[in-house]
């Protein structure tokens, strides 16, 4: 991380007595967690104090962190060994309870002083995934919002017209959410009979896709089985 944005998180940590915590980043920016019950006043102090000025919401996205840290992919036959697997083994312990499976992404930009900020909100429940809207503070946290609704299913207390925005109004389900299935759970078709369009049960037969990665380098020689050479 720059000196630039570690001064940057500094003078936030401090103006906002503890009520942030800093996210582990891997992109070499600046990533901060905020609780539900805090995140529309710190995004007004992060928007409108001098120091910081925040004044563009570049995005605001949804994640659902279902199988974080569990697994890459869901089958009977994978296992959670080997090479390419997005598996954290620690992950578990912080995404793995109630309250931290959703979670609102807000990509910040302050044109005054060149910064860039991500700022990340838990939702407490997850049946019932809410979080305060920031449409009053971003106008453009709007549409952004209702995509987050109508894929993730995450509800935006406050939004002035929360309604889909990306799916058919007949749309069942949130298709983001890892638990919804890949082929969907209806399909439509043109019926000439009745001159329209009808929904009916998907006909497609669910099947398991696993992708095989083949590799043919030094890691795969006999001799070097379990990292040690044969003698």
């Amino acid at each position: 991380m720059s000196e630039r944005l570690e001064t940057l998180f500094s003078r936030i940590d401090m103006r906002l007595a503890g009520r942030v915590k800093r996210a582990p980043s891997t992109t070499r920016e600046l990533t901060l967690e905020v609780a539900p019950s805090d995140l529309l006043d710190v995004a007004r102090v992060l928007r409108d104090d001098p120091e910081f000025r925040f004044e563009m919401l570049m995005d605001v996205c949804g994640v659902d962190y279902l199988e974080y840290g569990r697994a890459e992919w869901t089958t009977l036959d994978s296992t959670a060994t080997g090479f390419s697997r997005g598996v954290n083994q620690d992950s578990h312990a912080v995404h793995g309870r109630e309250g931290r499976r959703f979670g609102v992404v807000y990509h910040l930009l302050s044109i005054t002083h060149n910064h860039r900020l991500r700022v990340r909100v838990f939702c407490a429940d997850d049946s019932q995934p809410l979080v305060d809207s920031v449409t009053s503070l971003w106008a453009s946290a709007n549409w952004f919002e209702r995509e987050a609704f109508d894929l993730f299913g995450i509800l935006f207390k406050g939004h002035p017209d929360l309604r889909r925005l990306l799916t058919d109004y007949g749309f069942i389900g949130h298709p983001f959410r890892k638990d919804f299935p890949l082929i969907g759970n209806v399909e439509v078709r043109y019926d000439p009979e009745r001159a329209r369009v009808v929904y009916q049960p998907v006909s497609i037969e669910p099947r398991t896709l696993v992708p095989k990665v083949v590799r043919d380098d030094h890691r795969y020689e006999p001799a070097l089985k379990d990292g040690k050479p044969n003698v």
